[in-house]
């Protein structure tokens, strides 16, 4: 039985980037060949993966990237199963390193990005091998890219909120602009940009609500609009009370400004995943059963 050294396992770890046991196992396993100690790893890392891939990604960091020249720019969700590996250093790493690539490249979607070139192999190699080390599924799960002949801005809170701005004017209104899109959360940047969905959703629930008035039908109907109306007002860009200035639209602080805006970016770390739930004391019961 070959003698496996500390200096070995610390080769093979930093040839790998693998935990530290793993490397002492594969190296015995492997009888102290390097080699097929690496590639005894790299079988492992991607069983890990595989197993990991049926687990929920519902929580995760927005990576955000603007170029030096402030004209392109990238914001991304990457996603993993518990906040503990969001502050990860090496996800964080990823996600950020994955930013800048969309930031800088044509690729179009997904697919496209996790095929790029990184590393020693691509994306999604580097993303498996990190889902090897790491122990937990992680998923790149959207992008938007920012190529513009005005300027971007950015701001990101807590890694949970990331906002890109495309705007033109002085650098403390795209600020504004970013850190304003990050608190109330507008779904347009006017009205006309609100989804007939959204529309519609709030029409409804708000015949509803009126139907209850017992009024005649025609009064209803105008009810409903002017609930609607509100609603569109709240939810598109231009129209909210500008967060640091509640008496001024954003509209008319960026006319104040002599600045304008053409469109943003807004991602929220696991908006619309459903987040797996667990009921601690009936698991505690079942496992109790299961004893008995």
């Amino acid at each position: 039985m070959a003698e496996i050294t500390a200096a070995m396992v610390k080769e093979l770890r930093e040839k790998t980037d693998a935990p530290m046991m793993e490397c002492k196992k594969a190296l015995t396993e492997a009888e102290g060949d390097m080699a097929r100690a690496e590639e005894i790893l790299r079988v492992k890392l991607g069983s890990k993966a595989s197993k990991a891939a049926s687990r929920v990604t519902a929580e995760g960091l927005i990576g955000l990237y603007i170029s030096p020249d402030a004209k392109k720019g990238a914001v991304i969700e990457v996603n993993c199963e518990t906040d503990f590996v969001a502050k990860n250093d090496d996800f964080v790493q990823f996600v950020n390193a994955l930013a800048q690539l969309v930031a800088t490249s044509a690729v179009a979607d997904v697919a496209a990005l996790s095929a790029s070139p990184m590393a020693e192999g691509t994306v999604d190699s580097v993303r498996l091998a990190l889902v090897g080390k790491i122990g937990e599924n992680i998923s790149i799960r959207r992008f938007q890219r920012f190529d513009t002949a005005n300027k971007l801005a950015s701001y990101v809170h807590s890694g949970k909120i990331g906002v890109l701005v495309e705007f033109a004017g002085a650098d403390e209104v795209g600020k504004d602009l970013a850190m304003h899109i990050a608190a109330t959360k507008p779904r347009a940047l006017d009205e006309n940009g609100v989804s007939e969905a959204d529309k519609e959703a709030e029409r409804s629930v708000a015949r509803q609500k009126a139907a209850e008035s017992g009024k005649p039908a025609e009064i209803i109907e105008k009810m409903v609009e002017g609930t609607v109306q509100k609603f569109l007002k709240e939810v598109a860009l231009l129209s909210q009370p500008f967060v640091k200035n509640d008496k001024q639209s954003i509209a008319q602080m960026l006319k104040e400004k002599n600045a304008s805006i053409t469109g943003f970016s807004l991602f929220v770390v696991g908006e619309g995943i459903e987040k797996k739930t667990s009921d601690f004391a009936a698991e505690v019961a079942a496992a109790a059963a299961g004893q008995a």
